[in-house]
């Protein structure tokens, strides 16, 4: 058409907002109801299919048979968790659970006992025992999000979990063996981590046996009418509006846009556009200017940006590492940890002080 992209769609009340898995499947069109067809047509709720993520969907389709395990890189806001689910429900485990964690959500000792479990008595506070997430993934599938943030003390561990399949919970004197496959995420360089010892290398290793990257919105332009479309048909279907007409111009002006947060950063302004728009037509507010990446070779390195943070807690704690105000509290690491990485970057307490 001319002068409007035209959207025509049924005001379907659904009970919760998309969430960001929305950014990859249309929940509406699972073929659960049909499973002779399930695996070819599940790939058929992907939004967004051109380029180099029809590529993509070609390595999920060929590993997800297999119990490899994947590792799925890409910036913030490019639907790693979406692919972590499409491994799993293409796989002979999708009867089983997914069982999802956020590695930075929660401190070392905090995550240990959530991917573990612990027994009673086992720490303070633990007046019950406690069923971890290797447990409960056990003949299913583990998606380990933002993995580079695990903590360097407690890697050792999962690298055991990934080569022998047991471990024990904390507290327990026990050995757990288990039947889990593995997805793991990260928006991070886990290589340059490995070079700058913030992370294992064995474990890297262990992890990036079958690695899917996936590229930012900016270099899948071609994929973004399609998904503008989706998220106008989720949000006008939960608030019960009719949107019929997306403007050209809009939508070219979308096309153009860099989007720094990617499909999660669409999605958020396809939502408050829906909100705003009360005539049939998509008038969402406007973009806000943003700049095209700066190239790599003018960021700062890991090591100086964990030296910044460092020194910035430091100085902000009054150079006092210990205590429930400390430098070591205010990055969530333990004392020791942070006493070593001082250690390792040179960063000693000033004369002073």
């Amino acid at each position: 058409m001319n002068t409007a992209t035209k959207l025509v769609m049924r005001a379907t009340s659904y009970s919760e907002s998309p969430s960001m898995n929305a950014a990859l499947y249309r929940a509406d069109q699972r073929t659960a109801r049909n499973p002779e067809r399930r695996e070819s047509s599940f790939l058929d709720t992907i939004v967004g299919r051109r380029g180099s993520l029809r590529s993509i969907l070609n390595q999920v389709e060929a590993v997800a048979g297999a119990n490899t395990t994947v590792l799925i890189t890409g910036e913030t806001g490019t639907g790693k968790e979406g692919i972590a689910r499409a491994i799993h429900e293409l796989s002979p485990r999708r009867n089983s659970n997914l069982v999802k964690v956020n590695c930075a959500a929660m401190p070392a000792g905090l995550l240990e006992s959530e991917l573990f479990g612990h027994e009673r008595g086992a720490f303070t506070g633990a007046i019950n025992s406690h069923v971890g997430r290797f447990a409960l993934a056990d003949r299913g599938t583990l998606f380990l999000d933002e993995i580079g943030d695990m903590p360097l003390e407690l890697q050792p561990k999962l690298l055991r979990v990934l080569q022998e399949r047991e471990f024990e919970a904390v507290g327990s004197t026990g050995t757990t063996r288990v039947d889990v496959r593995v997805v793991a995420a990260t928006n991070q360089d886990l290589k340059q981590m490995v070079r700058e010892r913030e992370f294992r290398k064995d474990l890297y290793y262990r992890l990036n046996v079958f690695p899917i990257y996936l590229p930012p919105l900016r270099e899948r332009k071609a994929d973004i009418p399609e998904l503008v479309e989706h998220f106008v048909q989720q949000f006008a279907g939960s608030m019960a509006k009719t949107i019929e007409t997306i403007p050209e111009e809009t939508m070219r002006a979308l096309v153009r846009h860099c989007w720094p947060g990617n499909i999660r950063e669409l999605q958020n302004y396809i939502e408050r556009g829906v909100i705003l728009s009360n005539d049939g037509i998509l008038k969402p507010g406007p973009l806000e200017p943003c700049e095209p990446p700066e190239p790599a070779i003018v960021n700062p390195t890991l090591e100086e940006k964990i030296r910044r943070e460092i020194l910035a807690a430091c100085q902000s704690a009054n150079w006092m590492l210990g205590g429930p105000k400390g430098a070591a509290v205010r990055l969530g690491l333990k004392r020791t940890t942070l006493f070593h990485k001082m250690k390792r970057l040179g960063i000693a307490r000033p004369a002073d002080k």
